[in-house]
Parts: structure tokens; C-alpha cells; sequence
């Protein structure tokens, strides 16, 4: 089953790290956090989301759980987003040709404003939405953030009165509690399947390899098509966006009750940096970073048992500013990262769990192994450089 993420170094060893390295990003990024919690203070006052429950939803525990049902579908079923998408893919033999896609979305505002999963609108060249009918609107990317698989998407001349999905709190949800899916799975328009959440704090990964934590579990049927769709409490407020599933078919496979939803809160945090940037602004330690383990499993011999190996720094980043060390032309070994603010690392997630509670500007305190001893090195987060080097871990 799997879910839809020496001290001295010869030549060769050293084309061996730097391919090894290779390998560890491309299989991170072939695999299916809570972030962003660096949003600037004064960014989220210029976006503001509906939170009430809304009208026409009466008190669940004055009405059978059939009149619920019906009642949260009537309520927010208008404002969920069936979105189609083309992109233009090279065949085997260099020729081009259209591939199609589909999935689901939830108007979150008055401008047309729809937010999605990131998988659903990566590499399309051609938007549409539609909201049951024949009509259909073509809508364009606002901003769209593989760390966390969320994007938002505006359709262009949405049509008046379009009903918004309020948000809710995805931090006081408990486990067997009610919830409802809506969305479109297989091409079936706006489908409503309930259950309950399953659990919570799940730990999944986006399409790019980055851990997303805090995932809330459901055994609402999700299926393909359903990507994007909110994942509904009783009273018809979001409290996730569905986005995987664990199936024995792997990424083709049908719904076996085990469903992944992203939290709300995280997209609360999120979704004002994609409306106003287009992206997330995140600090970045700018340096690729191998894990010693993972090396150590390859065969390599390394002087500690566990942490980063900087291979190689981000020239402008926030390691290399701080005078950290990657592996030098001679193939001697640089640095290694031990801890970052005392926290052990031993995997990437590791550095990357502790980043998401950063903002840029801030300092965290690294660590490192160099040359037979260890030391502490500050370390100023920025923004990575508009110049990154290719395949640079974090």
C-alpha cells in the first residue's frame, strides 16, 4: 500500500556523494507540515475568510442526521468548484500532445477565489471551473505552494452571488467526530460522502518529498477527483482540504476509508501569502544536505553517526553567509550538522520541522562538526538567493 513523499574523499567518492545526493533529492521529490507558519504579521490583515456557519444549517442536534446531511450539502455544494485542467506533455517519440485532469475546490472569498491542492493545478496550461450546469469559467494560478500541496486559483468574471466556504478550526477537531466530503471524484459532479475523522496529527508528504504533519484522517470516501474539495464539520465549515489516500492501487486506486485531509488552519496560514505573492516566503538554510545515515547505509565511513553533511552551500544563502563549509574542491569533507537550536537532526524533515516555526530575519543556532571538533554557529535565515543552484535540500 502506499499513499497518492573518510574524512577525506577521493575524486570518485566525490562523484559518488554528489550522485547519491542526486538520488536522495529526486526520490524525496518522487514521493506523495504544518508550514508556514512565517507569514508576515501585517500580510494577513488584507485577507480575510468567512468563518460563520452558514445560513440554512439549522442546529444539529434539533434535526435527524439525514436532515443534517442534506442541509450542509444544500448550504455549501454551490460553492464547491469542479476544476478541469489541460496541460501539454511530451510523448515517447518528442511529440506533443494534451493530457487532462481533474479535481476540486472551494471559493473561499467574493473575488472568485478558489483554493485547491497544489497537485491539481501543477503544470496545466489551461483552467476551467464550473459549478454544475454546462457553464463553465476559465480560471488562472494566484499562487500555489508544493510545500504544503495548497493553491488558490481566481476564476475570471465569476458569477454574482457565488456562495463562499466558511473556514473553520481544524485545531479543536476530535477524533470521531461527524464529517462530510464534497467534491468530484471521477468526473462525478459536486458528490457528498460523510464518515468520521479517523485521526489526527498524520504524517504525509506532498508530491516534492516535504512532510506535511498534522494531516487529519477520515473514512469519507476520498477518490480521485476529489483532490481540493473541503473535508466539512457538521455545521458546513471546512476544517480540511482532502488530498490523499491509502490504496492498494497506488495513485490509480479507489477509496478504502483511509483518507488524508490538510488542516484548515495550516491554509489559513498560508493562503494570504499566495493571494498577495504568489508563493510562500520561507527562510531556507540554502545548502544541499545529505543525511550521514543515509550515506553511512551507502557504505561511506564519516566521523559521527548522525546529521547533515553539507555537501554544498548556496552561494548569497543563509549557510553560506554564516561562514558553514561544504565538501572543497579537493574532495575534503566539510561541515556536518549535528543540531539545530539543540534539536538533533538526522533526516531532512528533521531541519525542516524546525524551519516551519521560523520566519525569515530570524537566528537559530547550528551545531557543527568541522575538522575534528564541534562548534556553534549562528545562523541568520534568509530568503533563498533568485539565483538557487539546482537541487539545493533545504
Amino acid at each position: 500500500m502506499k499513499k497518492q513523499s573518510i574524512y577525506q574523499l577521493t575524486g570518485r567518492q566525490l562523484i559518488l556523494l554528489a550522485f547519491a545526493s542526486a538520488l536522495i533529492a529526486v526520490g524525496a521529490a518522487a514521493a506523495v507540515y504544518s508550514y508556514a507558519r512565517f507569514l508576515l504579521p501585517n500580510d494577513n490583515s488584507q485577507v480575510t475568510f468567512a468563518e460563520s456557519a452558514p445560513a440554512g444549517i439549522a442546529d444539529p442536534s434539533t434535526v435527524s442526521d439525514e436532515e443534517n446531511n442534506i442541509e450542509v450539502y444544500k448550504a455549501i455544494s454551490p460553492g464547491v468548484a469542479y476544476i478541469s485542467t489541460t496541460s501539454v506533455e511530451r510523448d515517447f517519440f518528442g511529440g506533443m500532445q494534451e493530457g487532462k485532469g481533474t479535481g476540486s475546490g472551494s471559493v473561499i472569498d467574493n473575488n472568485g477565489d478558489v483554493l485547491t491542492n497544489y497537485h491539481v493545478v501543477a503544470g496545466a496550461s489551461k483552467l476551467t471551473v464550473s459549478f454544475g450546469g454546462e457553464k463553465t469559467y476559465t480560471a488562472t494560478v494566484v499562487g500555489s505552494d508544493p510545500d504544503t500541496d495548497l493553491a488558490v486559483i481566481r476564476i475570471a468574471n465569476p458569477p454574482a452571488g457565488l456562495p463562499v466556504v466558511p473556514l473553520g478550526d481544524s485545531d479543536k477537531v476530535v477524533v470521531g467526530q461527524k464529517v462530510l466530503a464534497i467534491g468530484n471524484p471521477f468526473g462525478l459532479d459536486r458528490t457528498l460522502t460523510t464518515g468520521v475523522i479517523s485521526g489526527l496529527q498524520r504524517p504525509i508528504r506532498a508530491q516534492n518529498g516535504h512532510p506535511i504533519d498534522a494531516a487529519i484522517q477520515t473514512d469519507a470516501s476520498i477518490n480521485p477527483g476529489n483532490s481540493g474539495g473541503p473535508l466539512l464539520d457538521k455545521y458546513g465549515r471546512m476544517i480540511g482540504i482532502n488530498s490523499q489516500i491509502l490504496s492498494p492501487g497506488g495513485e490509480q486506486g479507489g477509496s478504502v476509508g483511509v483518507g488524508f485531509a490538510i488542516p484548515v488552519n495550516m491554509a489559513k496560514r498560508v493562503v494570504p501569502q499566495l493571494i498577495q505573492y504568489g508563493e510562500v516566503k520561507r527562510p531556507k538554510l540554502g545548502a544541499q544536505l545529505p543525511a550521514v545515515q543515509d550515506l553511512m547505509q551507502q557504505g561511506y565511513r564519516l566521523p559521527v553517526q548522525s546529521g547533515l553533511v553539507v555537501y554544498q552551500t548556496q552561494p548569497g544563502g543563509s549557510a553560506d553567509r554564516a561562514g558553514i563549509k561544504g565538501i572543497t574542491g579537493d574532495g575534503s569533507l566539510g561541515d556536518i550538522i549535528l543540531t539545530a537550536d539543540g534539536q538533533k537532526l538526522n533526516d531532512l524533515d528533521d531541519l525542516y520541522r524546525l524551519l516551519d516555526k521560523k520566519q525569515i530575519g530570524d537566528t537559530i543556532n547550528l551545531e557543527v562538526y568541522r575538522s575534528g571538533r564541534t562548534m556553534n554557529v549562528p545562523v541568520k535565515l534568509l530568503a533563498a538567493p533568485s539565483s538557487s543552484m539546482r537541487r539545493v535540500s533545504q
